[in-house]
């Protein structure tokens, strides 16, 4: 059956298709995020690409390799090589929560693999339909909850799954979502969280047949009620996050897009709460610890922790051996122990909640920058970096 595309409600007025910049109307409110819906009418596959770039196909394995045994790097880490061409910059990692053993690597260039050993070896999946339409997906974000999983991606493209993953199907989205799709959350039965960096919360509770918006105000209309209540830098915003993250009850923080001030967001709230940043130099990236605060990284290799727990806009500086390389993201294995990555193979390590940092100067070999660091559980983590590099947790 052809698939139909989520449409923004008529009750609604639409935002324009071109998805411009929030900040390229200056001082203006812009309209408010729009709850959208998958309509039951038809629409030729033309129309479909033209309008939605969307098309309805399940996954099937690619002829690809198989991902070669894994190298030890540290102590603590080793190298699993890819399958994948060089230059691919991973992106998000997930397992299937009653199978740890299966899961999912997502990057650029439409790269998908696929594990069933916990992480030792990954295979390449494909998506014919995304290649017939020449488009070259970078997948940003997925998430498992049970069997049902999600994946977003750009250009816009939705993926869900009820069956852990053995066959995905495509969700067609509406060609007026305000901005591109970075982050997903699965929450619960048929049920999700998803986010645009333009600054869109949409939830669903029918696996995406409907999607309501959780936030009622645009970034930028937030900005420019506020500009004038002292955030600095509000006038040379963008229109888009620099990145964004969820904290497990369901707060988010956000970096705007030139890391001069970074934003909040709590469950109920009817928009972003624009913060000063507390540090001289720009912010790289925010994210939640394990006890509840927030650690900033900083450009130049700058790593800061709030003063206790929940929102906040005080933060002291710790003393970090980053090399002068930047520190992109803070992962935490436990509220003692976490790991820092960042340029040129940095990686720190902290056993005692953040408070001293020693940096693993065996990794200061790995030729690539590493991006994003994710535990899945207290015994499974992984680092993603970019020209395919994968770390794998070794304890």
């Amino acid at each position: 059956m052809a698939a139909t595309p989520l449409q923004l409600s008529t009750a609604d007025s639409l935002l324009s298709a071109s998805r411009p910049s929030l900040s390229s109307h200056p001082r203006t409110h812009a309209p408010p995020y729009k709850t959208f819906r998958i309509r039951s009418s038809a629409i030729s596959r033309r129309d479909l690409l033209a309008h939605t770039t969307a098309l309805s196909a399940p996954f099937i394995l690619s002829a690809g390799r198989l991902a070669t045994a894994g190298e030890p790097v540290t102590k603590e880490w080793e190298r699993v090589f890819l399958p994948i061409d060089p230059g691919v910059v991973l992106l998000d990692i997930a397992f299937v929560p009653d199978d740890p053993q299966h899961g999912f690597l997502l990057g650029t260039r439409q790269t998908i693999l696929e594990t069933k050993d916990g992480g030792n070896t990954w295979t390449p999946r494909s998506i014919p339909s995304a290649e017939d339409e020449d488009f070259n997906y970078r997948f940003n974000s997925i998430s498992f909850h049970g069997k049902e999983g999600w994946i977003v991606g750009k250009p816009a493209i939705l993926l869900y799954t009820s069956d852990a993953g053995n066959s995905w199907e495509r969700i067609p989205l509406s060609a007026q979502l305000p901005g591109d799709m970075v982050y997903i959350k699965a929450t619960g039965e048929k049920s999700a969280e998803m986010v645009t960096d333009q600054g869109a919360i949409y939830v669903t509770s029918n696996r995406g047949y409907n999607w309501k918006a959780a936030v009622q105000e645009t970034v930028s209309a937030t900005l420019n009620r506020t500009v004038s209540s002292g955030i600095s830098g509000a006038s040379y915003y963008t229109g888009t996050f620099n990145t964004v993250n969820r904290s497990p009850d369901g707060n988010y923080v956000a970096v705007s897009s030139r890391g001069n001030f970074y934003l909040t967001w709590e469950p109920g709230q009817p928009y972003w709460q624009p913060h000063n940043r507390a540090v001289a130099r720009r912010i790289q990236n925010m994210g939640w610890r394990a006890d509840g605060g927030l650690w900033l990284l900083v450009r130049g290799g700058g790593l800061y922790l709030s003063k206790g727990t929940g929102i906040t806009e005080e933060f002291e500086e710790v003393p970090v051996q980053s090399r002068g390389f930047g520190l992109l993201d803070v992962g935490y294995r436990s509220k003692d122990e976490a790991w820092a990555a960042g340029g040129s193979g940095v990686l720190l390590r902290t056993s005692n909640g953040g408070r001293t940092w020693a940096r693993d100067k065996a990794a200061d070999d790995i030729a690539a920058n590493l991006y994003s660091v994710k535990f899945i559980n207290d015994s499974q983590g992984f680092v993603l970096g970019n020209d395919g590099v994968l770390l794998r947790y070794l304890g």
